[in-house]
């Protein structure tokens, strides 16, 4: 690890033991450009009673608001922690090029922060799931009409 990663994971580090202090979790991250700007993001969920306020979800937000873009490839996402689920899932839709984190899900597991029951309920078989995810097909074609006006808009910006 280069001097600079481990200054960029430290400073995700400091972000979320900062933000204990501030009614946040004990969640930091810092997306990086490749030119080396930063942008922070801490955990937000019970401070603005938002589920998806994770770090990293903050840290993506801010970065693409500051930027004017959706797509951060050529971003690096440091983390205090291994993200969950859902904050990889932001990662690979924001296109970051890499992820490096401190702590472990074992780690945050330890600490009461356990998402053992989300990494289980994707690799469980759609019928043992734990919450009914169910299509409903509706008559005609309705279902797919949302695609078919995009794939129909000429002005579209594909993500």
């Amino acid at each position: 690890m280069s001097t600079g990663e481990a200054q960029f994971l430290a400073r995700a580090i400091d972000l979320a033991t900062r933000n204990v202090h501030d009614d946040g979790g004990p969640f930091g991250a810092v997306i990086v450009t490749g030119d080396g700007r930063p942008f922070d993001g801490t955990n937000r969920v019970t401070a603005n009673n938002d589920p998806t306020a994770h770090a990293e979800v903050m840290a993506i937000r801010n970065a693409c608001s500051s930027l004017g873009t959706f797509d951060l490839s050529g971003c690096t996402l440091y983390t205090s922690c291994e993200p969950c689920p859902l904050c990889l899932s932001a990662a690979l839709w924001a296109r970051v090029d890499g992820i490096v984190y401190a702590a472990d899900r074992h780690d945050a597991a330890q600490a009461g922060f356990d998402d053992a029951v989300f990494h289980e309920f994707f690799a469980k078989p759609v019928q043992e799931r734990s919450m009914l995810v169910q299509q409903l097909e509706l008559p005609g074609s309705a279902s797919i009409s949302p695609f078919r006006a995009w794939a129909e808009l000429a002005n579209r910006i594909d993500y």
